[in-house]
């Protein structure tokens, strides 16, 4: 199949202080125009405050489509910062949603290859940093996370490259599959762990999944 986007943004950020709380982010980021080099562990020049939770070779650059920010300003008019790289992002394009790009899937920029890993768990900063509440609730509401990829191979990117799908593996399951699966109260057994075992998801995110598919099992599931 046929699944591209033209990546309009590029954005790093260096650990700051937030505005107006002692604790410490890299969700500030700036668009550089210049290529820059991606690795394993991201873009040459990105930071991340809390490598728990962001960064490291599992979340290692984060995309954010474009398209959401029109569906957040909507709701919040108020809020800050409704323009790409708004929120933390590292990417940035028009056309892939969490509807159409799957777990798994590996895309390519030049010669660097990047593989779907997991959406990503939006956070209070966003909250914080957009200047509002309940933005981070209408996220996971409406399925409006983004993504994280793994980097396979390395290369110099920019903005105005092509991220191209390279290739998707069999099974593989929408993020937006998977995000209705972990939200819901009691989903089928069978479902949770068809999607336990995509191909390409996270160790961790697998191990939760598993987890709580023994516990359903454990507490009679009819599933």
């Amino acid at each position: 199949m046929t699944l591209a986007a033209t990546l309009d943004g590029l954005f790093i950020g260096r650990v700051a202080q937030l505005a107006g709380d002692s604790r410490s982010s890299a969700i500030v980021k700036t668009a550089t125009r210049e290529p820059c080099l991606l690795t394993t562990e991201g873009l040459a020049g990105d930071e991340q405050a809390d490598r728990r939770v962001h960064g490291g070779a599992q979340k290692a650059v984060h995309l954010y489509p474009a398209e959401h920010y029109a569906r957040l300003a909507a709701a919040f008019p108020e809020a800050r910062h409704m323009v790409p790289g708004g929120l933390g992002e590292n990417l940035s394009t028009r056309g892939l949603t969490e509807a159409t790009v799957c777990i798994g899937d590996v895309f390519r920029i030049n010669a660097a290859r990047l593989q779907v890993s997991q959406p990503r768990s939006p956070c209070w900063k966003i909250d914080h940093h957009a200047g509002v509440d309940g933005m981070v609730a209408l996220i996971v509401a409406e399925r409006l996370n983004g993504w994280y990829f793994r980097v396979l191979a390395g290369d110099r990117i920019a903005a105005g490259d092509t991220l191209e799908l390279d290739s998707r593996p069999a099974g593989a399951v929408t993020l937006a599959e998977y995000l209705d699966v972990l939200h819901a109260a009691r989903p089928p057994l069978e479902q949770l762990l068809r999607i336990a075992a995509a191909p390409g998801l996270s160790p961790d995110k697998r191990q939760r999944l598993e987890e709580r598919a023994e516990w359903l099992r454990s507490n009679g599931s009819d599933e």
